[in-house]
């Protein structure tokens, strides 16, 4: 019996601020659980990050520390490759192929533009440009499914736009990729406000729990979480988001069912649920953080690790690059 060739699965980071438990189980938790069924390929996204200032230093380390991560996380070698974006120039090259044939609109219209343009007084090109950078990195893979939470689903959307548009006008040149979103822990929302997204570059203790905070420093974030005064417990985000929050968490962390977490927190207050999800979140971060600490004793490891992963991958992305030149009529 001959089983179908498996799909290529592709994703990546930013390698700013610190990962936090919402990358963990909103993203890697899932992509390691499901590596196996997959081709991998996952990305330290570095040029994306450039979108806004960046401390050359601190960049070089965080690319390697979000790689290290990745591993620490589950991800193993034999399902997938992990490279940094930078590294494969046919990123950047086939951008501005992309470019020439993405309306204005389509990149005007991007939720997260509109909202971080708002924000700023003058904006990069690169922010406008970056869903475009976006859609090059997932279809010089050929990629067949992109695992994002709710608030990325929009770039894969405009992902697919842009593969159709070329396709139409050049010919086949593209797979059209597909959204993969994972049913709980897609969304975790930060500590300190439950109605926003849990995030990387906001440095305030108590918003989000890192993947590298200390144990103690966990169980604070979590005890001191913003909940309310109704004093129930209950998986009600409009009425309840910080102890929705929680439990999220902890549904993600236990893969138990809303009705079995109800009966194990029923009678019980916000301090025990807080424990209880504190004792989770560490127990399940102290793997994590033991094979980190021992990989980054050795930092030459990491290098051999993201050359062996872009050595994998080039082929792939110069030859769909290869392919894209040539029905534009740029290569024979």
């Amino acid at each position: 019996m001959t089983h179908p060739p498996k799909k290529r699965v592709f994703s990546g980071i930013q390698p700013t601020g610190n990962l936090h438990i919402g990358n963990y189980l909103g993203a890697i938790k899932n992509w390691a659980q499901e590596q196996h069924k997959y081709h991998n390929v996952f990305c330290i996204v570095d040029l994306h990050a450039l979108t806004l200032p960046q401390d050359p230093a601190e960049l070089y380390r965080s690319i390697r520390q979000v790689a290290m991560l990745y591993l620490a996380c589950g991800l193993d070698l034999e399902h997938c490759a992990i490279f940094v974006q930078s590294h494969i120039p046919a990123h950047a090259e086939l951008t501005w192929l992309l470019n020439c044939v993405t309306p204005l609109g389509w990149l005007e219209r991007m939720t997260q533009y509109k909202d971080k343009s708002a924000k700023q007084e003058s904006v990069s090109t690169g922010l406008l440009d970056y869903p475009v950078l976006m859609a090059a990195d997932i279809i010089l893979y050929d990629t067949h499914y992109v695992p994002v939470g709710e608030d990325q689903k929009q770039h894969v959307e405009l992902t697919r736009d842009i593969a159709i548009r070329f396709n139409n006008l050049y010919g086949e040149t593209f797979v059209v990729p597909d959204v993969l979103i994972p049913k709980a822990g897609a969304r975790v929302m930060g500590l300190d406000d439950p109605t926003a997204k849990m995030s990387k570059s906001i440095d305030k203790q108590g918003h989000a729990l890192r993947l590298l905070d200390p144990p103690n420093v966990l169980k604070k974030s979590i005890m001191r979480a913003t909940t309310d005064s109704l004093n129930r417990i209950a998986f009600d985000p409009v009425e309840q988001p910080g102890v929705f929050n929680l439990l999220n968490i902890y549904q993600a962390i236990t893969g138990q069912s809303e009705a079995q977490i109800l009966a194990e927190f029923s009678g019980g207050g916000y301090g025990n649920l807080k424990k209880r999800v504190a004792e989770a979140v560490v127990a399940t971060l102290e793997p994590i953080q033991q094979r980190y600490h021992e990989m980054a004793q050795d930092p030459g490891y990491i290098e051999q690790v993201l050359q062996a992963g872009a050595d994998r991958v080039r082929p792939i992305a110069e030859r769909r690059l290869l392919v894209a030149q040539k029905n534009l009529g740029l290569r024979k």
